[in-house]
């Protein structure tokens, strides 16, 4: 079982920069694959990033350049550092994980654990 806890979300404006983390409990956090996803309002969930248990990465088309994502397995802690923040940024911010690498990161369902989100507002 693993349970997370995301922070760092809130209002910016545009051009500026958030960092979101995710604590994770649990002691075998480091072989787990991580995943931040966001939903905006009428949209569905979509992947943001993800970094695997190896430390391997990949990004939404959207995100590249601008955000990216870093794990501390020391800390049980995934983070989102995110800059050049656009409108179209603002969403609830998931943290997800797995214990395997999932068939389809970008696909929610793959996901087995879940935080309960942080709200992500950028104000042009």
């Amino acid at each position: 079982q693993v349970q997370l806890v995301e922070s760092g979300g809130g209002l910016v404006q545009a051009g500026g920069s958030l960092r979101l983390s995710c604590a994770a409990s649990g002691r075998t956090f480091s072989n787990y694959a991580m995943g931040w996803f966001r939903q905006a309002p009428g949209k569905q969930r979509e992947l943001v990033a993800a970094v695997s248990s190896g430390g391997g990465t990949n990004y939404a088309d959207s995100v590249k350049g601008r955000f990216a994502i870093s794990r501390d397995n020391n800390r049980n802690t995934v983070r989102l550092q995110m800059n050049s923040l656009k409108p179209e940024d603002t969403a609830v911010y998931y943290c997800a994980a797995e214990n395997t690498w999932p068939s389809s990161t970008l696909i929610p369902s793959t996901w087995g654990y879940w935080g309960r989100g942080t709200q992500v507002t950028v104000s042009s």
